[in-house]
């Protein structure tokens, strides 16, 4: 009786944080997100920053920092990944979306391109800002630290049909959101 009082409190413990109860079993991958640009809560390099701002330095190339994720479920048919700017309303700085299930990482540098080449059949979508253009936008927050955060979403779907080239990071947020089977993130400050 002990040992299915102990069960139960984990299971719903499990529901309450929101987890899946096969993502809370023993013996399961979790689902990961890394970088080998930075560690979580790390640093993001200015490689990785925005070029938008006028600035001069050489060292801002608005690269979209290499990813790597593991252990997501087998269910997934794809992957979605959604940067934000914690610190500035949750500002959209990146929507890729189609990725195939095949695919655990993004190299750096995703070319700016609503179909970039690197990893075949990937979207992105527009960013409509500082810079205008497909794909990353990074970092821009040059007189306050702020923390920016990537998501990678397994997507029940192969492909997310209703975005095309005109939709927008918030419609392609919400999408993205509501195909999701699992998600995992890893944040930096810059």
């Amino acid at each position: 009786m002990r040992t299915a009082k102990i069960a139960f409190c984990a299971l719903a413990f499990t529901l309450a944080a929101g987890l899946s109860p096969a993502a809370a079993s023993p013996g399961r991958n979790a689902f990961t997100l890394s970088s080998n640009a930075f560690v979580n809560g790390g640093i993001i390099p200015k490689a990785h920053e925005c070029t938008s701002g006028g600035g001069q330095d050489p060292a801002k190339k608005n690269e979209s920092p290499p990813l790597a994720w593991s252990g997501a479920p087998a269910a997934a048919k794809s992957y979605a990944i959604v940067m934000r700017d914690l610190d500035n309303a949750n500002l959209i700085h990146w929507v890729i979306y189609d990725i195939p299930a095949n695919t655990a990482s993004l190299p750096q540098a995703v070319e700016h391109a609503y179909r970039p080449s690197l990893p075949a059949g990937a979207r992105q979508v527009y960013y409509r800002g500082s810079a205008s253009l497909y794909g990353y936008q990074g970092p821009c927050s040059p007189s306050t630290v702020n923390t920016y955060e990537f998501v990678v979403h397994a997507l029940s779907q192969t492909s997310l049909t209703s975005l095309n080239s005109s939709s927008s990071t918030q419609t392609a947020a919400r999408t993205i959101t509501a195909a999701s089977l699992a998600s995992t993130r890893i944040s930096g400050e810059s």
